[in-house]
């Protein structure tokens, strides 16, 4: 098995946003936020190539939307999803799973891109695409809340073309890809756990969007269930003290390890790039 990590570029959010209910005092000294309070934020996939598969989580924000949708979100960075493949050996055809950890914009918009007519297809035309049932159904029916997260022509014109795979907790999705299905932050999202064969890595997806994000009470203003993301992040943390994060929004920090201190609390302990865990 190797692991590849895949960077899609970066995107600008709110630091009250990305961090609920915790004072600024505490939130702006591990992300500084800027003149207009927002904070800059990785979009960081994971490739995993075993055997004859190439399983891709998630796939950023895509391209295809208007200027002006892009304009609340300031993109920067020099990396894209294509470059990062290209730069790690691979093309979209090659890919032949994508798993979709849940359905908003920022984690799935690089699942479907416009052909030469202009037409809404799958990018990668070889690729089976997974999400749980649950969330499909979460998202095909969104809540007031999330509505504006869900974006129809991100993953419509995936169920439409016969793409869509529906995965459930406990699923291998392959040989030591473990599928885990948390409820917290959106219903039925997908942090898979992934057994390198000499560790164990969880993709946090949005259950823990950076190391930031560590502290148990650290919960993003956008979960729909603050309380059930607090005992989601709990039961992750008591169940594996060798359990390496892989961290899909942290600007800088690519994994780390977690324990507790002094005082009992859940912190960072180690952390790295993949390179140094993996």
């Amino acid at each position: 098995m190797k692991l590849y990590t895949i960077h899609t570029g970066n995107f600008k959010l709110d630091g009250g946003a990305m961090f609920g209910v915790v004072p600024k005092m505490l939130w702006n000294n591990l992300n500084p936020a800027d003149e207009k309070n927002l904070c800059n934020w990785a979009m960081r996939c994971l490739l995993i190539e075993t055997g004859d598969r190439r399983i891709l989580i998630d796939c950023g924000i895509g391209d295809k939307q208007s200027d002006k949708f892009f304009g609340f979100y300031y993109l920067n960075g020099m990396q894209t999803l294509k470059s990062s493949l290209l730069a790690a050996g691979f093309n979209f055809e090659d890919i032949t799973d994508v798993l979709l950890t849940h359905l908003h914009f920022d984690h799935v918009g690089g699942a479907v891109v416009r052909n030469d007519q202009g037409l809404l297809e799958p990018a990668f035309p070889n690729a089976v695409y997974h999400v749980t049932e649950s969330h499909w159904e979460h998202a095909v029916n969104p809540n007031a809340r999330e509505k504006a997260s869900f974006l129809p022509e991100n993953f419509i014109p995936l169920y439409e073309a016969g793409k869509i795979n529906f995965v459930s907790h406990g699923d291998n999705l392959a040989s030591g890809f473990d599928i885990r299905v948390v409820d917290g932050h959106t219903k039925g999202m997908i942090t898979p756990l992934i057994d390198t064969g000499s560790k164990h890595l969880v993709y946090c997806a949005d259950l823990i969007p950076s190391s930031c994000h560590i502290p148990v009470n650290y919960v993003m203003g956008y979960d729909i269930e603050p309380l059930i993301t607090m005992q989601e992040k709990e039961n992750l943390y008591a169940s594996d003290a060798d359990l390496v994060y892989y961290f899909e929004h942290d600007l800088v920090t690519e994994c780390a390890k977690v324990g507790k201190n002094e005082k009992g609390h859940w912190v960072k302990t180690e952390s790295g790039s993949l390179t140094d865990f993996i």
